[in-house]
C-alpha cells in the first residue's frame, strides 16, 4: 500500500555542477525537493520506488545500485541509485546506466543520504497510455508492503519566449492545474490531464503523475504544493502526499 509521495522535477540543471553559474536559481527548487524527500523518510516505508519519464521504451525497471551519469550534460559527475554495491552480485543483469530522470533522483537521494528502505527505479515512456499509467500504480501499490513514491516529472516547456519549446499560452493554465493537483492529491484531476495537449506542450510528467495517481487509488493521502515555479520557461512542481 502507498504511504507516502514526493513529486519533485528532474532538470539536470538540479545539479549545481551541470547548472554552473545558474546553480542559485535552482536553490529554493533544491530545498523544496529535500523538504518533500523528509516527508518520504517520516512515513517509514519498506521499500521506495523512484518513477521517473523516459524518452521512449515503455518502461524499464532498475535495481538498487544502478549507475548513472551527467556526463551528457558537459559534468564528470556519476551517481549510485541507492546503497553501493546492491546491485552488483554476481548473476545480477543491471542496465548499463540510469535515465537521466531517474539520475536526478538518485542525485537528490544521495544529497539526503537517504538510507531508510530499499530503492528500485522505473522509467515510464513519456506517451504511456493513461489507462496503463493507472495499472502500473496499482501494481506498485497492490499488497500490504508499505510503499512510498519519489515521482520525477517537469511540467510545460513552453512558459516564455526563450522556453525550449517556445511561448504557448495554454501552458500557463495547465501547469497551474497541475499544481492544484499535485499539491491537494487531486487523483481525478491527474488522471484526466490530457496526453495530447501533455505532449504539445512537451510535459515530462504527465506519465509519472498518472503512474503516482493510480497507486494512490483507495488511500487517504493528503497532499501539499512545496514549490511551483517555472525558470528557464520550464514548469516545475514540488509537493508531498502523506
Amino acid at each position: 500500500m502507498l504511504v507516502a509521495a514526493a513529486v519533485c522535477p528532474c532538470p539536470p540543471l538540479l545539479v549545481p555542477a551541470v547548472a554552473a553559474g545558474a546553480a542559485p536559481e535552482m536553490d529554493l527548487a533544491r530545498t523544496a525537493c529535500t523538504d518533500a524527500l523528509g516527508v518520504l523518510a517520516a512515513a517509514r516505508p519498506d521499500r521506495l520506488i523512484v518513477v521517473g519519464p523516459a524518452r521512449e521504451g515503455g518502461t524499464e525497471s532498475y535495481p538498487e545500485g544502478t549507475h548513472g551519469s551527467f556526463r551528457g550534460f558537459g559534468v564528470d559527475v556519476g551517481v549510485r541509485l541507492g546503497r553501493a554495491g546492491a546491485a552488483d552480485g554476481a548473476g545480477t543483469t543491471v542496465p548499463a546506466t540510469l535515465p537521466p530522470s531517474l539520475a536526478v533522483a538518485a542525485w537528490l537521494l544521495e544529497r539526503t543520504a537517504w538510507a531508510d528502505a530499499p530503492i528500485e527505479g522505473l522509467a515510464v515512456a513519456e506517451d504511456l497510455a493513461p489507462e496503463r499509467c493507472r495499472d502500473i500504480g496499482g501494481e506498485i501499490a497492490a499488497g500490504d508492503e508499505r510503499v512510498a513514491l519519489l515521482v520525477m516529472g517537469d511540467a510545460s516547456a513552453c512558459r516564455t519566449l526563450k522556453a525550449p519549446g517556445y511561448l504557448d499560452e495554454r501552458a500557463e493554465p495547465f501547469d497551474a492545474a497541475v499544481g492544484r493537483a499535485l499539491g491537494s492529491a487531486d487523483l481525478a484531476a491527474l488522471a484526466a490531464l490530457d496526453v495530447e495537449l501533455a505532449r504539445q506542450l512537451m510535459v515530462s510528467g504527465r506519465a509519472p503523475w498518472q503512474v503516482l495517481a493510480g497507486a494512490a487509488e483507495g488511500t487517504l493521502l493528503g497532499g501539499a504544493l512545496l514549490y511551483e515555479d517555472a525558470p528557464y520557461g520550464v514548469g516545475y512542481v514540488v509537493a508531498s502526499w502523506s
